[in-house]
């Protein structure tokens, strides 16, 4: 019986994808067809789903693949934005597919809070914990996200925790791009094809200050605000204490280009709590907190190298003198 079904299921998935064909590729064709094929093998799925392109593609393809064996379940916590959420709901509504919304507490865990670089290793690790817990619950085998094949290129500490768990990698696997991701969410129809990345809010918080719900509410009123007032849709607001920097998509950049937009921006972020409102000319750019961890350390190589000839390694009280030099 079950065989019978998923042979149903398997024509349908083909029907649909046969649709697209007259401008799908060869190998976007392959991609599509190994992923269907692997997530049928798996039989019952859950999807880590948080509305955006990349685990909305792989929970439609679930949904294809083994119909109502697949779930997409998105989780909740300060650092997600309301507004996520509630546009996680209507796309899982929009492609019809059960949604279960769980809570996450990741800032309930200090080594998340304090905000280190590897701070997405230990959100990750605490989402598919729970996760996997949900899935015990349902009788799932297999939990499934969103990750493609150019998130696997530099630093991830967050994949890293999602390997370790045991999550699966549908898109990676398949070597699909970000890129393919998006053209065969067009092909399918996806409403959010085009959507920007939206990682975190507490992505916008500069590494080694704390993460608060306080914190994160103020980061997330600060972009509302700008969203509304100048229709911008690639929004960082980068919380650096005291300091608000704003990024937007190099083409949005015009919308800002008014005294009274930014006398308005300026007014209403500094009720939010900021003391300084600036604007970073050179718009956005995925991973910007990155730059000052980064730029300091080529300072600190540039001082090491112009710090004369190269003498023997200094130990006792030298060294320490050295050391608060070189500081």
């Amino acid at each position: 019986m079950y065989h019978k079904m998923l042979a149903s299921k398997s024509r349908r998935a083909s029907t649909t994808i046969s649709r697209a064909l007259p401008t799908m590729s060869s190998d976007l064709r392959q991609k599509t067809e190994f992923i269907i094929n692997e997530i049928q093998n798996f039989r019952r799925v859950i999807v880590a789903f948080s509305g955006g392109v990349d685990s909305t593609l792989v929970a439609c393809l679930a949904k294809l693949a083994i119909g109502e064996e697949a779930v997409a379940v998105t989780a909740n916590s300060p650092s997600l934005a309301s507004s996520e959420l509630e546009e996680s709901k209507q796309v899982a509504k929009k492609m019809g597919i059960r949604q279960i919304i769980i809570r996450t507490e990741e800032l309930e865990d200090p080594n998340y809070a304090t905000n280190p670089s590897n701070r997405c290793y230990f959100c990750k690790k605490e989402l598919s914990q729970k996760l996997k817990q949900l899935a015990v619950e349902l009788k799932v085998p297999f939990i499934l996200d969103g990750t493609n094949a150019d998130d696997l290129r530099g630093y991830r500490p967050g994949s890293t925790a999602l390997s370790e768990e045991g999550v699966r990698k549908p898109l990676a696997d398949a070597g699909m791009s970000k890129a393919q991701v998006r053209e065969l969410a067009e092909l399918l129809g996806l409403p959010n094809f085009d959507k920007p990345s939206m990682p975190c809010l507490s992505s916008r918080v500069q590494y080694g200050q704390s993460i608060t719900p306080e914190r994160l509410l103020r980061i997330e009123r600060c972009e509302t605000f700008i969203r509304s007032l100048t229709g911008a849709k690639e929004l960082r607001v980068r919380d650096h204490g005291n300091l608000a920097r704003i990024e937007v998509g190099r083409n949005e950049r015009r919308f800002f280009f008014n005294e009274q937009m930014l006398d308005k921006i300026t007014a209403r972020l500094r009720e939010f709590g900021f003391t300084y409102v600036t604007f970073d000319l050179l718009g956005f750019r995925s991973g910007s907190m990155n730059e000052l961890p980064n730029a300091r350390a080529r300072f600190g190589e540039k001082r090491h190298e112009t710090a004369g000839p190269k003498s023997p390694t200094p130990h006792g009280p030298l060294a320490i003198k050295t050391a608060h030099h070189l500081r």
